[in-house]
């Protein structure tokens, strides 16, 4: 088993992620309200003054909050599915703000099917 999570900076796909991932199989995903460091750096008051000139004005014109996406998948032909759905939704997943995807393999999952 896997756990692929996406740290989705442009939200206008998530709609089209989620759909995605219904039509290939993959049987739920927790979706949460994030924030990335440097957002909540340029965002708190007491920490305005460590962002510089570049910096700052890169950092304003971003997105200041993200969704994070995480599922856990059972094999790896799916886990490449999904990936593969990902990256068919957003296009070039190595563009400049698009966001962030990794997978981490899960030795064990609780309250998922059956008791063991």
């Amino acid at each position: 088993m896997y756990a692929l999570f996406l740290v989705l900076n442009e939200t206008e796909y998530l709609d089209d992620i989620l759909t995605a991932f219904v039509e290939i199989g993959v049987k739920g995903a927790t979706i949460l309200d994030s924030q990335g460091m440097g957002s909540a750096i340029l965002n708190n008051e007491n920490s305005r003054d460590i962002i510089f000139g570049g910096l700052k004005s890169f950092l304003d014109s971003s997105k200041p909050y993200n969704k994070t996406i995480f599922t856990i998948i059972e094999n790896e032909q799916l886990l490449n599915k999904a990936v593969r759905a990902v990256k068919d939704v957003i296009g070039d997943i190595y563009k400049p703000g698009a966001g962030l995807m990794f997978t981490v393999p899960v030795g064990k999952v609780y309250g998922i099917g059956k008791d063991e």
